[in-house]
């Protein structure tokens, strides 16, 4: 395994469980840890990111095979998986922890972001308000965050928030997954 390439990306597309839940499953995606990004608190709390003061934004760190799956792949699935014309909203989550963005690692993500956000602009009536931020210190999420949806399933946010968009994305992406 140390022979596999690995990359990063850093996404914040609304609450981290859901989206966490989504790149788990998905082929060429070899690690993903929820954590906290873009803010002035160091090492913050989820309590602390919720009272909406320290500036972070809740996102996943994807480690990736680009072998396997390209960053304009990703892309694509973090756009498709979330609602990138709200403003510090996703669904009943509301405040600015639940941004839409995009950490980039490098000048070539950046570019490819740029791209595939233009690229979708010519297909939504709302403007694109996914924030386009270079790399920032990434905080960890407590442990407790870690694979939330699978070991909680029956929670009721994740029964009704995560698992909906968990089938939309298997729906949508079935030759993306992993095997089972």
């Amino acid at each position: 395994m140390n022979n596999v390439l690995r990359e990063i990306a850093v996404f914040g597309g609304g609450c981290f469980w859901c989206t966490e839940a989504v790149f788990l499953r998905l082929r060429g995606v070899l690690r993903v840890q929820s954590g906290y990004c873009g803010g002035h608190v160091d090492n913050p709390s989820y309590e602390q990111v919720c009272e909406k003061n320290t500036g972070h934004i809740e996102v996943v760190k994807i480690e990736f095979n680009p072998q396997e799956i390209s960053f304009d792949d990703l892309l694509t699935v973090f756009f498709e998986t979330h609602d990138p014309t709200t403003p510090d909203r996703q669904g009943n989550d509301v405040g600015p922890q639940y941004a839409s963005a995009i950490f980039f690692q490098n000048p070539e993500q950046e570019a490819v972001a740029r791209l595939h956000i233009e690229r979708l602009q010519e297909h939504l009536a709302s403007p694109v308000v996914t924030r386009l931020l270079p790399k920032a210190q990434f905080w960890p999420a407590e442990a407790y965050h870690d694979n939330y949806f699978e070991r909680n399933p029956n929670q009721p946010y994740c029964a009704f928030v995560v698992s909906e968009k968990v089938n939309k994305f298997m729906k949508r992406f079935p030759d993306k997954l992993k095997a089972s």
